[in-house]
């Protein structure tokens, strides 16, 4: 018992402790980040009904590309990590330089793609001529700002790799700060500005046009642009890079550097690819039981959503520490460390059950009225309690084998477990039901579904990182 005791102290207490610092910084830049999709929507939501449905549809399409581009650079934080506790510093300039290069190059097509392939997917879709009309003038000016935030997302990783993941967070703060007066300056124009501040602003800016969607889009690409030259800025000037000085002399690019990336990275960015799509999914699937089912799923994803924030930021710091200790050759320690933030993921699901069932009542009052969709998100919301366990669990065993490395076996589970499972069996339940024993669930069967499928995931993925860790 003793022997216990003092492990505990010695090794996992500090080891907690140390996640828990790394991980707190990673969520508020979460939080900061999605708070600007917020803002763009709540903005646009004052301005008219067509700028706020354009936003919207919008969103739809560029979110999931810049989540793929992000997951795809979220490769070089293992690879820094293993450098660091190597103590191999040279190799870590050109390794985030083949970052960069990559990062330029996805965001140079996801611009592209914004410019050139929004239209044919908004006629296969029925968007209304005048929403679609919007919607593709601000995604035009987004995709501006998508190399901008590819290479902030790469800068990041870097930085979270090196350990230091509070930059990020103060300059998502940043981000956001620009987002909303530019916000309100493009959507509303000239006479926004008078009726905030009054006549006292000079005429030229009660001149300014107001552009609606199209000017969010712009204030969008300009948030992401100054993130991305923030960052730059502070990694060249902040202390604790100086032993790397990634910005002395720029690597060209290099096959083998970008082929570790793109083998490490792209499953990752599959993976939360796969898991964005399972929910836009599930919304095209329930939007056909009718306004007041689809109205308390949105709830309930929300609240749900935003408290996912902190077990993914877990998640990504426990990449970086199980990362740190294998590039040390600590392979036994590594196993520790990967387990000890298991059990912490655990500990952050009782967190957050507790949190939802205690709250739920008065966060849905926030979002609606309506005693109906009040209800029935209170229902869907009780389902959740349930699989906070395996969701935390799941994401959480992927980040301690992505810092093994080991990230393609991680997306042929994720594609099983969310697609097969979880959204199969879930449209099952939903649509079909179980021959004559259980008639067609609606709404809860795909949550019910969602259950299934994590806990899938979760299973799958403790037996592959058993696997893994017990080479050590």
């Amino acid at each position: 018992m003793g022997g216990f005791t003092q492990n505990v102290r010695s090794v996992y207490w500090p080891e907690t402790r140390g996640l828990v610092y790394l991980a707190l910084p990673i969520c508020g830049a979460q939080l900061a980040q999605a708070g600007m999709s917020v803002v763009d929507v709540m903005m646009t939501g004052r301005h008219d009904a067509t700028s706020l449905a354009a936003v919207s549809v919008g969103s739809s399409l560029w979110m999931p590309l810049m989540l793929f581009m992000t997951g795809t650079l979220m490769g070089l934080t293992p690879i820094v990590a293993h450098l660091l506790g190597g103590q191999r510093l040279a190799a870590i300039r050109p390794a985030v330089h083949q970052s960069l290069w990559v990062a330029l190059l996805l965001g140079v097509v996801a611009a592209v793609l914004l410019w050139s392939a929004v239209m044919p997917i908004f006629e296969a879709m029925s968007v209304p001529q005048e929403v679609a009309r919007q919607s593709a003038a601000y995604l035009s000016a987004v995709a501006f700002g998508m190399p901008g935030i590819a290479l902030f997302q790469a800068l990041r990783a870097f930085s979270d790799g090196m350990n230091h993941t509070r930059p990020a967070l103060w300059i998502s703060l940043v981000g956001l700060a620009v987002n909303v007066p530019a916000n309100y300056l493009l959507i509303y124009g000239g006479e926004g500005l008078v009726d905030l501040l009054g006549t006292w602003i000079p005429g030229s800016l009660q001149q300014l046009p107001a552009l609606g969607a199209f000017g969010c889009g712009v204030a969008t690409a300009l948030s992401m642009w100054t993130m991305a030259l923030a960052m730059a800025y502070y990694t060249r000037r902040g202390r604790t890079y100086k032993s790397v000085s990634i910005w002395q002399q720029l690597t060209p690019p290099q096959w083998v550097g970008i082929r570790e990336l793109i083998v490490v990275g792209v499953p990752i960015g599959v993976a939360i690819f796969v898991e964005v799509t399972l929910f836009t999914f599930i919304a095209l699937f329930i939007a056909s039981f009718g306004e007041v089912t689809v109205g308390a799923h949105q709830i309930a994803l929300s609240f749900t959503t935003i408290l996912f924030m902190l077990p993914m930021s877990l998640s990504m710091a426990l990449t970086v520490r199980v990362g740190n200790t294998l590039g040390q050759q600590r392979l036994g320690l590594a196993r520790q460390v990967a387990w000890n933030g298991t059990v912490v993921s655990v500990c952050v699901a009782a967190f957050n059950s507790l949190l939802l069932w205690v709250t739920a009542v008065p966060v849905i009052a926030l979002y609606t009225s309506n005693a109906e969709i009040q209800a029935l998100a209170l229902s869907i919301i009780a389902l959740a309690v349930i699989f906070q366990l395996s969701d935390s669990l799941q994401v959480n065993l992927a980040g301690a084998l992505r810092g093994y490395k080991d990230t393609r076996i991680v997306m042929v589970i994720t594609v099983l477990s969310y697609w097969i499972v979880g959204l199969g069996g879930g449209h099952w339940l939903g649509s079909r039901g179980v021959g004559d024993m259980i008639a067609p669930l609606g709404v809860h069967g795909y949550w019910i579904g969602l259950i299934v499928g994590l806990s899938t995931a979760a299973v799958l993925l403790g037996w592959r990182l058993q696997r893994i860790s017990a080479r050590g």
